[in-house]
């Protein structure tokens, strides 16, 4: 295991999920009642989902698509939706 990919996935990865909508609605369904444990392993299986499905198709990507391209092409897609967020457009 590469251990300084694994702490930079993880350090970017946390502090991009950290107060964003997705963990607003866990906040949400764990005030609702009792059931905590249970939103908590939904939740880590939900995003456990979402990241397996990343990194498969980012794999099959990258063999199609140079890495560096794919970069650019991301960094764009965040940038744009973050300029329609900000215009109120999405």
């Amino acid at each position: 295991m590469n251990f300084k990919i694994f702490f930079t996935a993880f350090t970017t990865i946390f502090l991009a999920e950290l107060f964003d909508k997705t963990e607003l609605a866990v906040f949400s369904l764990s005030a609702k009642g009792n059931g905590k444990m249970s939103v908590f392993l939904g939740a880590m299986a939900a995003f456990f989902v979402a990241t397996l499905l990343a990194v498969l198709f980012g794999g099959v990507l990258s063999k199609i698509i140079d890495p560096k391209i794919m970069r650019y092409i991301s960094a764009s897609v965040f940038f744009g939706a973050g300029f329609l967020i900000l215009m109120g457009k999405l």
